[in-house]
C-alpha cells in the first residue's frame, strides 16, 4: 500500500495518518532497489513506494552528492544551481505518480504546470547571471560565513547540515509536501476547481512578478556596468541613478526585494492552496514555506548589509522602502542632492583598480 486510507478531506492533511505510516518504506527502499532486476521490477516499486516519501529518499542522496561535489571542488552553491530545478522536479513526479498508479491527476497536474512555469524563469535567470558557469559561486559565501576564515571541521559540518543536507530536503518541503496533500484530496475531490484555478492564476502572476523584477534589475545593472567601464550615459538612465549604484525604480521603488517577496509568497500560497484542497485552516504542510521565510529573513539581512556597507544612500533607501512588503505607494524619493560629477579618468582607474583585484 502506497497511500494511506483516509475518511475525510481533513484527514489529507494529518501528518500521522498520511506520513508515519510509511516511514519503515523508507527504512526498507535501499533492499528493495537492490532486489530490482529490470525496468519492470523498477516502475513496480515505482508506484508501491509512497510518493512523498521516495521524494524525501531522493533529497537524501542528492544531498549526498551535494556535500561530496562540494567539498571536492571546494564550491558550495551546488545546491544554489538545483534551486530552481529540484522543487518543479518532486511536484512532476507526483504527477507521473499519480497517472502510473491510476489515480486522479487533473488538480497535481495544474500545480505542475506552475512550477514549471516558476523553474523556468527563475533557471532562466540564474543562467543569464552566470549562475551555471564553471567556477561560479554565491558571493555571500565570501563574506559569511568565509570557509578560508572558518575552522575547517566547522565549515565541514555547516556543510553536511545546512548547505547540502537542509537545503536539498527544504526543496521537497516547501513543493512536494503541499503538493502531496492536493493529491491526496483528489481522491474525494478529482475535479479542477474554481478555487484551484485561482490559486493558479495568482501563482503565475506571482512568477511574472518576478520576471519583471528581474528583468529591471538587469537591465538596471547591465547599464551601470557599462557607464562604469567607458564612462558613457548609456541611453534612457540618468547619472544620478547610476551613480547611486542600486535600482529604486520599478518595482524596486516599492519593496527593496520585490523578487524575494513574491518567492516567498509563491511557496506559501501553495501550502494554502493545500490547506484549501484538505479543507484545513492550517497543517503541517506549512513546514516547507515555513522555513523558507525564515530563511529568506537571514538572507535578505546579508545582503542588505553587504549593499549597505557598499552605497551610502541605501540606509535612505531603507528608511524609504519596506525590505519585502511594501510599507508606501508613494514610491522612493532620492533625497535632494547636486549630481556627482565623474570624470572619464576616475572612471578609468577605478576599472584598473577592479582589475589587479581579479
Amino acid at each position: 500500500m502506497s497511500l494511506p486510507v483516509l475518511k475525510s478531506l481533513r484527514d489529507c492533511s494529518d501528518y500521522s495518518l498520511t506520513v508515519e505510516p510509511f516511514i519503515p518504506q523508507l527504512y526498507a527502499l535501499p533492499a528493495r532497489l537492490l532486489d530490482v532486476r529490470n525496468l519492470e521490477g523498477l516502475t513496480q516499486l515505482y508506484i508501491e513506494t509512497n510518493p512523498l516519501l521516495s521524494a524525501f529518499a531522493v533529497s537524501v542522496v542528492i544531498a549526498g552528492v551535494f556535500l561530496v561535489v562540494s567539498e571536492v571542488n571546494r564550491n558550495y552553491s551546488q545546491a544554489d544551481r538545483m534551486w530552481s530545478i529540484l522543487p518543479n522536479v518532486y511536484v512532476a513526479h507526483l504527477a507521473v505518480w499519480a497517472r502510473l498508479a491510476g489515480l486522479p491527476h487533473g488538480r497535481i497536474d495544474l500545480v505542475a504546470a506552475f512550477t514549471t512555469v516558476w523553474s523556468c524563469r527563475l533557471t532562466f535567470n540564474y543562467w543569464r547571471r552566470g549562475g551555471y558557469s564553471v567556477g561560479s559561486e554565491d558571493y555571500r559565501w565570501f563574506v559569511t560565513p568565509n570557509p578560508s576564515k572558518m575552522p575547517g571541521v566547522a565549515f565541514f559540518l555547516l556543510n553536511v547540515t545546512f548547505i547540502s543536507f537542509i537545503q536539498s530536503v527544504l526543496f521537497v518541503a516547501m513543493s512536494c509536501v503541499p503538493a502531496y496533500a492536493i493529491l491526496l484530496s483528489s481522491r474525494f475531490n478529482p475535479e479542477i476547481t474554481t478555487a484551484d484555478l485561482a490559486y493558479f492564476a495568482v501563482e503565475v502572476t506571482l512568477v511574472l512578478s518576478e520576471l519583471l523584477s528581474d528583468g529591471q534589475q538587469w537591465a538596471y545593472q547591465t547599464a551601470k556596468h557599462q557607464y562604469y567601464k567607458d564612462a558613457k550615459l548609456p541611453s534612457g538612465w540618468n547619472q544620478a541613478d547610476l551613480d547611486r549604484g542600486f535600482i529604486t525604480s520599478g518595482l524596486w521603488a516599492y519593496s527593496r526585494h520585490p523578487n524575494f517577496f513574491a518567492e516567498q509568497t509563491i511557496w506559501f500560497l501553495l501550502y494554502q492552496w493545500s490547506c484549501y484542497a484538505t479543507n484545513s485552516l492550517y497543517s503541517w504542510t506549512f513546514i516547507g514555506s515555513g522555513t523558507l521565510i525564515l530563511l529568506f529573513q537571514g538572507s535578505g539581512w546579508l545582503t542588505e548589509a553587504i549593499t549597505a556597507g557598499k552605497y551610502p544612500e541605501y540606509a535612505e533607501y531603507q528608511r524609504q522602502v519596506g525590505m519585502y512588503i511594501p510599507t508606501s505607494f508613494r514610491g522612493y524619493q532620492a533625497p535632494a542632492h547636486k549630481p556627482k560629477v565623474i570624470r572619464t579618468s576616475d572612471l578609468a582607474k577605478r576599472q584598473q583598480e577592479k582589475e589587479k583585484q581579479k
